[in-house]
């Protein structure tokens, strides 16, 4: 028996109504093209919402709390913003995604079904097969109608063709496609505003002392979120309900665009690789998981950034950074997801195969940089992209973690995590499990980068210049270890050419000795290896 139960419905009168239209939580747009779609064919009058919260996918994983709730609160407040735009909605909770809409179609047995491709694999391949799942009351075989997706850009422009068996595709070629496509930071004659495409130089600086970090905007939970706080309160998951202040819907995120672009644009550039104990957020923008829901577009938020350029409020490197984030990177990665599916959630490249650390949901370890990135992300479901990839990938990759674990752990506790964003982000780029096929090289680094990069080191027990010995960090001899056991494969790529040649200053002797300590390093990490 389903235990599927309507949440706000109210008595809908179903007689005369044509289709429904199945808006799932992480599709909140403002202009759903299945709902446009819908209206378009049958009148606002002769179609219903849906919206279905599925208990099957909350308990797939430990999700964070924070992340719970946000997803629910702008659901709810997405179905609210419709009704109160004349829609008639109807809100499920449901054991699953099937028994809500097999619930939902058999008591409105409508001629149509429509909605908007999924953005993650299995949900899309659930979508698609509907129609034999379901199998309704409905004469036609064509009355699941699934819209293309307009949640990224790519949807409309494609940059890079489907590539040749074995055809690396380079982040910046498709960047630079994606900024003449849509004439993002373009002068009249073609050439890129500020004289070249790429102003990462400038943007690798370390927080400078005394820098006043700004604060970012905040929520209060209203009545609606109040009541998913007391809900996910009872329930399983990571982290606490408590200190929850992000937007939850479109006015705010707006607002939150507004505040980014006002507040922490001009500095971001030159600091968005640089962390530190003050703060988990410095200059970055925070507007993913609203990206990532639909309560914001990429476009949208590309242009807001640019006009801040033109209108001499922010500087060309910032600018630049931050749409090379959105227009390119975040768009690259969903190409490269359905480019690499389903075959890229079981990539393993390097054969890693230790489990994923008990650090990682306590927080507990001697390393200062990876406890204090792993207590943040506990804490309040975030942590900015450079520690996600530097810190935490980085010590995953170089202590041999099996990737599948690493993008479950991001899924789980992640605020803005989706398997389309965490699949190329984490097991293709951070990880390099894929064979380099999303990045050109494996993203490593010693200790000598942190430290570089962040003050960590300077609250940590253990010497960032240290390669061996009872004070030598971790990161150091994971580090070395890793290009000791695959120098032969790392030597084959130019990009890693300096690193690999530093073996050569190694000797033997110390190579013994770099390979005993990793060996007891490792079993600490995880006793039971192999």
């Amino acid at each position: 028996m389903s235990s599927t139960r309507v949440r706000g419905s109210s008595k809908i009168d179903s007689q005369g109504v044509e289709a429904s239209v199945w808006i799932t939580g992480d599709q909140l747009l403002v202009d759903h093209p299945a709902l446009r779609a819908a209206e378009q064919l049958h009148g606002r009058d002769g179609l219903e919402v849906l919206l279905i919260e599925s208990q099957a996918r909350r308990r797939r994983l430990p999700y964070h709390r924070h992340k719970q709730i946000l997803v629910l609160s702008a659901m709810r407040h997405y179905a609210e913003d419709l009704r109160a735009r004349g829609y008639r909605v109807s809100y499920l909770r449901s054991n699953s995604i099937a028994d809500g809409l097999r619930a939902h179609l058999g008591r409105l047995r409508p001629n149509y079904l429509y909605c908007m491709a999924a953005s993650e694999y299995r949900a899309r391949q659930f979508q698609q097969r509907i129609p034999s799942l379901l199998k309704p009351d409905v004469q036609r075989d064509d009355w699941v109608k699934i819209l293309p997706n307009e949640q990224f850009l790519i949807s409309t422009h494609n940059p890079c063709p489907d590539p040749e068996p074995r055809k690396r595709v380079v982040m910046e070629n498709f960047y630079r496609e994606m900024r003449r496509h849509f004439q993002v930071l373009l002068e009249p004659d073609g050439s890129p505003t500020g004289g070249k495409w790429n102003f990462d130089e400038e943007n690798r600086k370390p927080l400078r002392a005394g820098i006043s970090l700004p604060e970012v905007a905040e929520w209060e939970p209203d009545e609606i979120t109040l009541g998913v706080i007391a809900e996910i309160r009872q329930e399983e998951g990571t982290g606490e309900v408590e200190n929850f202040h992000w937007a939850v819907t479109r006015s705010q995120a707006l607002e939150a665009l507004d505040n980014f672009i006002a507040t922490r644009l001009v500095d971001f550039g030159p600091y968005e690789d640089a962390m530190t104990t003050r703060s988990g957020t410095l200059f970055h923008s925070l507007l993913s998981p609203y990206l990532n829901l639909g309560l914001l577009e990429p476009l949208e938020v590309v242009r807001a950034a640019e006009e801040a350029y033109r209108l001499g409020r922010a500087p060309i490197n910032s600018v630049e950074g931050f749409i090379r984030q959105v227009l390119g990177w975040r768009e690259f990665i969903y190409w490269q997801y359905w480019q690499q599916m389903p075959g890229l959630e079981d990539a393993n490249h390097w054969q890693a195969h230790r489990r994923l650390p008990d650090l990682f949901w306590t927080g507990e370890t001697e390393m200062n940089c990876l406890k204090q990135v792993v207590s943040r992300v506990l804490a309040d479901g975030y942590s900015q992209h450079i520690e996600r990839l530097m810190i935490i990938c980085n010590y995953c990759l170089l202590a041999g973690i099996d990737p599948r674990q690493v993008a479950d752990w991001f899924n789980a506790v992640y605020i803005d995590a989706f398997d389309w964003v965490v699949l190329p982000n984490v097991i293709g780029m951070g990880l390099n499990a894929d064979g380099g096929r999303t990045a050109t090289k494996p993203y490593i680094a010693s200790a000598n980068y942190i430290n570089r990069m962040s003050d960590y080191c300077k609250g940590c027990q253990y010497d960032p210049k240290q390669r061996t010995g009872r004070q030598a960090c971790p990161f150091n001899i994971l580090y070395w270890n890793f290009l000791i056991e695959h120098e032969q494969a790392l030597r084959g790529n130019p990009r890693l050419g300096p690193a690999v040649l530093g073996l050569n200053r190694v000797g033997a002797d110390e190579r013994k000795v770099i390979g005993s300590e990793a060996e007891q390093v490792l079993k600490r990490i995880s006793p039971e290896a192999g």
